[in-house]
């Protein structure tokens, strides 16, 4: 992709490259949110004491923060 921009290649593949990445890094971000958040559902006392000490409030700020 890096490569395209600085050979000026086809402005369309590169946006298609782009746009591929953007949603491969959104799916990840909402799978790692997700998976938190029913870690806090499944045993909520186990996730307070988590090294990341995050509540379902800070959990729910996250996964809106990736919209």
């Amino acid at each position: 992709m890096i490569r395209a921009v600085e050979t000026q290649g086809s402005c369309r593949e590169v946006v298609t490259q782009l746009a591929a990445v953007s949603t491969a890094v959104d799916r990840a971000g909402f799978m790692v949110v997700s998976s938190a958040m029913q870690h806090c559902l499944i045993d909520p006392e186990g996730a307070a004491e988590d090294e990341d000490g995050l509540t379902t409030d800070e959990l729910e700020k996250l996964f809106l923060s990736l919209s």
